[in-house]
This record gives C-alpha cells, sequence and structure tokens, in this order.
C-alpha cells in the first residue's frame, strides 16, 4: 500500500481537514486518514433518535474566519448557513431575560448604567481581543532569537502591543492574569449580566470564574468572534457537520485523498525521521511528513512511542493539562418548549442558565470532588428552529452544554451521570415548566463519553487547559510549540497546539504553513 505521498495527515476534524486542503493546494499530494466512517471529529452531525438530528459535540461557530469562508468558497461546496449573528439571552430565574449582541445588552431589570458600562467594557477587552486575534495566525516564534526570523516576529509582536498606546498597554497586562470574577465585579453591577460573561470565561474550561486566566479565556473567545465578523455567533444547516463535509469536497477537489474508517495505529520512523504510518491492518504507507490533528498525548506517547521522546519531553506531555469539565445533553422534543417569561424569536438565540457568578463557581467546585452540581450551568440552543431539517416536522432539538462535570465519575459512573440527567433536568424543568413531558428521547454525553466517541482527550473542549502555561509560545510543550514534534518530519495540527480551541481552522492552517516553509516532499 505505500505510495507516493507527500504528506499524510491523520484525523478529519475540521484542522486536519484545513492542514491536508492547503498542503494540496500548495501542490503537494495528501493523503488524510480518518479512522471514523465520516469526516468531522467533534465538529460532526449524527443521529440520536429517529428522525432527529444533532452536532454531536461543538454546535455553533463562534470563530470561523469569514475570510476562510470566502477564500476556498465553501459555498461552491455547499456550505450554507442557517443563522448568522445569533444572539445570547442570559436567563433569569424568575422569568425573562437579558439579550447580549455584540456590544450591546438590553433587557427588563437590566439599568443604564450597566447597559453603558458594558459597552465601554466590552469595547476596552475588543481592542484587547485584537491583538490576540492577530496572533491566532501567526506561528508562536522561538524564544532564542538566534535568527532574524525570530527577532522580527518578536518585534512585531511588541509593536502590536506597543500601538494599542500606553495607558491600554499597562491596563492588559494588568488585567491578562486576572480572574473573570473580579474584573467584571469592578466593572458592572447587574448579577445576571456578568453571570452571563462569566460562563463566556470559563466555557470549556475547568476552573470557575474566580481562577486566575479566566480574563485570557474570555479574550481568547472575543478575538474568535472578531475573526468570524459578520458571521457573528454561526449555525451551519445540517448542523457542524455541513462545515466540515464542506471542507472535505474542497479537499477533494485539490487532490487530497480521503481514506474513512483507517486507525493509524504507530507513526512509522527511519533514521530519526518521520517516514510514515502503520496502519491497524497492518499495512505501512510512507511519506517524508506526517501531520496529526490527534491528542497530544495520543500522537506523541501512543503512536509515535516514548523510545523516540528524551525523558524531559515526556515529562513535559504527561503533564499537559487536559482534564475536560463540560458534558453535552441531547433532548427530542415533540414541541418548542417555552422559557419563563421569554419571546419565543429567543429560541433562534443560544439561552445561558448562569444567573450570577456565583452560581457559576458554585456549579464548578463539586467538580473539585468528583462531584456532580446541583445546580449546573447550561448553555441551550435548539438548532431546529433556525434549520427545521434537523427534526421532524413540528418537533425539536434542544442541544446543551453542561458545566461542570467532572471527567472521573467516581465508583459509580452510571449512578454519577443518572444524577446529572436529573439535575440537568430539574434545572431545565425550572426555567422552561413543562419541558420534561415534552422529551421523546434523550443523550447525556460525559467528559468521558466524549473522549470515547472524539478522541478529545479527557472530554477536554480545547484538547487542553488555555491557561498562560499552556498558551502561545508554551503551547502545547516545550519543542512542540511551532507545530513541529520533536521527532523530524512528525508534526502537529490539533487543538492542542495554538491557538487553542474552537472551529477556527487556524492551527490546521499554521501547521501546513510550516511544512510548506520546511519544503520536505516525497524524492526530497
Amino acid at each position: 500500500m505505500s505510495t507516493a505521498y507527500d504528506a499524510i495527515v491523520i484525523g478529519a476534524g475540521h484542522n486536519g481537514l484545513l492542514c491536508a486542503l492547503d498542503l494540496a493546494r500548495a501542490g503537494r499530494r495528501v493523503l488524510l486518514l480518518e479512522a471514523a466512517d465520516h469526516v468531522g471529529g467533534a465538529a460532526a452531525t449524527r443521529s440520536f433518535a429517529p428522525g432527529f438530528q444533532v452536532s454531536a459535540c461543538a454546535h455553533l461557530l463562534h470563530g470561523l474566519p469569514r475570510s476562510l469562508v470566502q477564500e476556498l468558497n465553501l459555498s461552491a461546496h455547499g456550505l450554507r448557513f442557517a443563522a448568522t449573528q445569533i444572539s445570547t439571552y442570559a436567563l433569569d430565574p424568575a422569568g425573562g431575560a437579558i439579550r447580549i449582541a455584540g456590544a450591546q445588552a438590553s433587557g427588563a431589570g437590566l439599568g443604564a448604567a450597566d447597559v453603558a458600562a458594558y459597552a465601554s467594557l466590552r469595547a476596552r477587552m475588543g481592542r484587547y481581543a485584537g491583538v490576540f486575534a492577530t496572533l491566532f495566525s501567526t506561528t508562536p516564534p522561538r524564544l532564542s532569537l538566534k535568527g532574524w526570523r525570530e527577532r522580527w516576529d518578536m518585534l512585531r509582536l511588541a509593536l502590536r502591543l506597543r500601538l494599542l498606546g500606553t495607558a491600554p498597554m499597562r491596563e492588559l497586562l494588568r488585567i491578562a492574569g486576572m480572574n473573570a470574577y473580579d474584573l467584571l465585579d469592578d466593572n458592572l453591577h447587574s448579577p445576571l449580566l456578568k453571570g452571563a460573561l462569566a460562563f463566556d470565561a470559563t466555557l470549556g474550561a475547568d476552573y470557575g470564574p474566580r481562577a486566575p486566566s479566566t480574563v485570557l479565556t474570555w479574550l481568547h473567545r472575543l478575538a474568535g468572534e472578531q475573526q468570524a465578523g459578520a458571521l457573528g455567533l454561526a449555525q451551519p444547516r445540517g448542523g457542524m457537520g455541513a462545515l466540515c463535509e464542506a471542507l472535505a469536497t474542497a479537499c477533494g477537489a485539490a487532490g487530497v485523498e480521503i481514506r474513512l474508517q483507517t486507525r493509524v495505529t504507530r507513526i512509522a520512523v527511519s533514521g530519526d525521521h518521520a517516514s510514515g504510518v502503520v496502519l491497524a491492518d497492518g499495512h505501512t504507507v510512507t511519506a517524508p511528513v506526517v501531520v496529526s490533528s490527534a491528542a497530544l498525548r495520543a500522537t506523541l506517547l501512543g503512536m509515535l512511542g516514548v523510545e523516540h521522546l528524551d525523558a524531559g519531553c515526556v515529562r513535559r506531555i504527561r503533564n499537559f493539562r487536559a482534564c475536560g469539565l463540560v458534558a453535552k445533553l441531547h433532548l427530542a422534543l415533540r414541541s418548542a418548549p417555552v422559557f419563563k417569561g421569554v419571546d419565543a424569536a429567543a429560541l433562534a438565540g443560544r439561552l445561558l442558565i448562569s444567573p450570577s457568578m456565583d452560581y457559576l463557581e458554585n456549579a464548578f467546585n463539586p467538580s473539585k470532588y468528583r462531584d456532580i452540581p446541583e445546580h449546573p450551568a447550561l448553555e441551550i440552543t435548539l438548532p431546529s428552529v433556525n434549520d427545521p431539517t434537523l427534526a421532524p416536522a413540528g418537533q425539536h432539538v434542544l442541544s446543551a452544554l453542561v458545566q461542570f462535570v467532572p471527567y472521573d465519575l467516581g465508583p459509580d459512573p452510571q449512578a454519577a451521570k443518572a444524577l446529572l440527567l436529573a439535575n440537568t433536568m430539574a434545572t431545565l424543568e425550572h426555567y422552561a415548566p413543562g419541558i420534561s413531558k415534552l422529551v421523546v428521547a434523550s443523550e447525556l454525553l460525559t467528559p468521558a463519553d466524549l473522549e470515547r466517541a472524539f478522541g478529545l482527550e479527557g472530554g477536554h473542549w480545547h484538547q487542553g487547559g488555555m491557561t498562560f502555561d499552556q498558551f502561545f509560545v508554551n503551547r502545547p510543550v516545550a519543542l512542540s510549540h511551532q507545530y513541529r514534534s520533536p521527532l523530524p518530519g512528525l508534526y502537529l495540527c490539533g487543538a492542542a497546539s495554538h491557538p487553542g480551541g474552537g472551529v477556527s481552522g487556524w492551527a490546521g492552517r499554521n501547521a501546513a504553513r510550516e511544512v510548506l516553509k520546511d519544503g520536505v516532499r516525497h524524492g526530497a
């Protein structure tokens, strides 16, 4: 089965697809291998009950660059959007909600002072997020500064910061390592508004709003929204899988060979250089470049093996923190639910149950002791409101992210899972009375389930914590922060690499650029 490929890409998630596509467009002969029977990875659409389809893991786009959609002409490959510029609604336990759309917040009970304060805070944070957004498409520089390229990269980064101005730059340096709780408390009064913003600062993370680096997490999300531009928070028609199907079609048109149901068990090594992959059926496919979008430890400690790494590198990889606290709930509903005091039009938006920062912190605290939160924090969407093709006529799909759920559910995981479902349904019932009677079928995926189903190490949404010690030049670990692994010829393009999680594709595109810079191809 050995063929003259220039590169082999492991994993057909969105990063793997974009990496393969960019390499093929640059004239490389590329083989893309996927263990599942479909492309998409964690950004796939699947049926969870007869007639009901859902975005299996990630369910909204918030960081996909609009420029990428246009550059790759993904509409010509079948990508359509059921909704763009989706608003967020922070649900009030007493009924009603605050609507958040960009820098504008509105709703009953929200005073004029908070409306103005939020607009001012969002403008400042948006300016800082703009610096982060420019880093997304940048390969983190080496800190050795031994060559002109490293010096130029660091100079550009310093210039971006300096152009903020003295006072804003000082403020960014002050708040970047802060916790979101203190920052929001310093600027806003409304508990409901602060709870919603703190939710975004902890979404997919393994810490609560009082933890350091939660401002960094929020800036990362805001930077993704800036990249999205006019798309804003968006929902692809046909679910998240539609995006990856469009990317797969574009890959095919560019000459990428995609093999599904083809699992890689080992990365072949010859002369201290990656030389291809060994498949589950025992066959070997050769290429001078291998790029993996799989999880960090699965790639380097599993498929490659510790025998090809030095002891210090192995220690850092094993200590890379990737323990997720997000579960995913899917409900098939016989009709649309009614949320207390909320207009039916809001069902087309993103609904948050995080009524205060203290509520969010209390939802997080039990996870430290492997316990289930009694009152979980939720991000809720009803994708069938915008895209009726996802459910039978008149019926609906509810998709919710449930925070904070420990990876290790203790000695009786099934009992813990049943308790989590009961607590989540009780929380939903409080905000949408009668919703339990509408449920036709349900599916609850814990972090451990997400790891098994999608290869998300530790069930972590971003394949690794987004903290300063695992960010930019430190991501994922020393010797692997420029998409190159310690083994020549082996590259990393998954979310464990810079700039981290979210369906943006930058890790895949940046990795492809580094492969092309190195110039290795078959016969070279």
